[in-house]
């Protein structure tokens, strides 16, 4: 249903892989894919300006519907202007639609084919999200790009459970796509099947006769081993259309991010860049930097010397210790807009690859270099 501003153009797939270099075209500008959204989960990236977020390359971010309808409410941001005007974000905005709560807040939940019903995390009030007051609280919330409502389910559940849940997510796919009121947002169907690749075909078969605008692969980073994952996806996107956008929910470490684009993803999230900066953790061009180490409480090198973002410009190693051992809110800031920026760079740097035909040569080098295991 989404309407003619949405439009996704492949200008190259890497020779050396599934890899590819893409348009999307949304109402609020043009993403470069493959790109990496940060995670806004409450209508903000934790600790970071929408100014800052467009200087280190962010070109779309998510929010999320379960925590928004919560609060402050669909209705109180409608009547503030819709998401972009709340977060004073002029780009690109996706939102998913509360089913990893299914998974995430599972103690809190029951589900049955109708909905799901929740126990408020802040006050154990009910909230019941179905199929279509997803939809109603994603369309009040005006982001450019929804997703159907799914069911989520935690890795090594029985065969029983993961076909029961890959039914449910394909029904509910289609009450979402019913219930699609606005033109003007580009609906995701999600594909669940855990790492059963006969579970993926039939998920990935009841979907995309629905024709939706683009397809997530969802039910991954969720405890199993990466190998099986990158197996799972080499089973389930030759399923997906070639000319709509793929989107990989919630994996973010960075190899995750580039054996996922050499299989062919366009679209990643994650709390990783934050979380970890939050941690006194960065991501660098040799691995991962544990700041709170002793070793760097004299150091005066930047985080990553290969790195141009304002941090590393500016500040040592010694200097971004010492925030956080004295308790200083800069620390987390300063910490979580640095990998944001390492997170966009290292898209940009896939784009390029798979543009020249050298994503399988990329990853060798990115393994190579990556000193500490991410």
């Amino acid at each position: 249903m989404a309407s003619s501003a949405f439009r996704f153009e492949v200008e190259h797939t890497d020779a050396t892989s599934q890899g590819r270099a893409a348009l999307w075209t949304t109402p609020h500008g043009v993403v470069q894919t493959p790109a990496f959204m940060p995670v806004g989960t409450a209508a903000t990236v934790k600790g970071l300006t929408p100014d800052q977020l467009a200087a280190a390359g962010v070109q779309m971010v998510l929010a999320n519907t379960y925590h928004l309808a919560l609060r402050p409410g669909a209705d109180v941001v409608a009547e503030l202007g819709g998401l972009h005007r709340l977060m004073h974000w002029n780009g690109p905005i996706l939102t998913d639609s509360g089913g990893f709560q299914v998974f995430s807040l599972a103690k809190l939940t029951r589900v049955d084919d109708e909905q799901v019903l929740f126990r408020s995390h802040l006050d154990g009030s009910p909230f019941a999200l179905s199929p279509e007051t997803a939809i109603r609280i994603q369309e009040s919330l005006g982001a450019d790009c929804i997703m159907c409502l799914d069911e989520c389910p935690p890795h090594g559940v029985s065969p029983e459970q993961l076909q029961a849940a890959v039914d449910r997510t394909t029904c509910w796919a289609m009450r979402c796509k019913e219930a699609q009121q606005r033109t003007d947002q580009a609906l995701f169907g999600i594909v669940q099947g855990g790492t059963d690749p006969v579970l993926r075909e039939r998920s990935a078969r009841g979907l995309v006769p629905l024709l939706f605008p683009g397809y997530a692969i969802g039910g991954l980073g969720v405890g199993e081993e990466p190998s099986a994952m990158y197996t799972a996806l080499e089973t389930t996107v030759p399923l997906l259309p070639a000319d709509r956008p793929r989107y990989l929910m919630g994996v973010g470490r960075p190899i995750d991010l580039v054996e996922g684009v050499l299989r062919g993803v366009d679209l990643f999230d994650c709390v990783m860049p934050t979380r970890n900066g939050r941690n006194a953790t960065a991501f660098t061009s040799r691995g991962l930097l544990r700041l709170r180490n002793a070793c760097h409480q004299r150091d005066p090198r930047p985080l990553d010397e290969e790195c141009d973002c304002p941090v590393c410009r500016q500040f040592s190693r010694g200097y971004l210790r010492h925030l956080f051992l004295a308790n200083e809110m800069l620390g987390p800031i300063l910490l979580s807009l640095h990998n944001v920026a390492f997170y966009q760079r290292l898209m940009a740097d896939l784009r390029a690859a798979c543009r020249a035909d050298r994503g399988t040569e990329f990853r060798a080098i990115q393994l190579a270099r990556w000193e500490t295991s991410f």
